[in-house]
């Protein structure tokens, strides 16, 4: 089994009902067990529209690979009704594969670990609860000044 990190995050409808769900549905992934999951965040759109996000962040031992892994994670956001009309769109469901074991890989369709996971608040807050190892000091520094609250 290898650990994996997958940041949720949802802006339209019931969004905490939405992160909730998502966190049930990835403890139903073939080959994987969620082993831990994060309190629920709310914070303002970074680089986006729409209301604020109701974040988390699970840790997910899986057998599956990082692209069959991704796969079922866009499945699982398609059956919430994800859209993408355009770039950053307010989203019914966001699910993001943030690490998978220590793979480093950059292809097409995706990029571990993910591009921009020092750079969110509501990644690093949510991850560093679930796995205190994985969030250095120097890098919450760094988004300190990004407005967030755990629910």
């Amino acid at each position: 089994m290898t650990l994996a990190f997958v940041a949720i995050g949802a802006n339209l409808g019931d969004a905490q009902a939405t992160v909730r769900q998502a966190m049930a549905d990835l403890a139903g992934l073939p080959h994987s067990r969620v082993s831990a999951r994060s309190s629920l965040y709310r914070s303002a759109p970074v680089d986006a529209s729409g209301p604020d996000f109701i974040n988390a962040v699970v840790a997910l031992e899986t057998d599956l690979a990082p692209e069959a892994l991704l796969d079922a994670l866009q499945q699982l956001e398609l059956r919430a009704g994800r859209e993408r009309p355009y770039r950053n769109a307010p989203r019914t469901l966001d699910l993001d594969l943030l690490r998978h074991g220590d793979t480093v890989m950059h292809s097409a369709t995706l990029t571990l670990p993910h591009p921009r996971l020092e750079e969110r608040a509501f990644v690093l807050l949510p991850l560093a609860e679930v796995a205190p190892g994985q969030v250095s000091a120097a890098a919450l520094a760094r988004v300190a000044d990004q407005a967030i609250q755990r629910l």
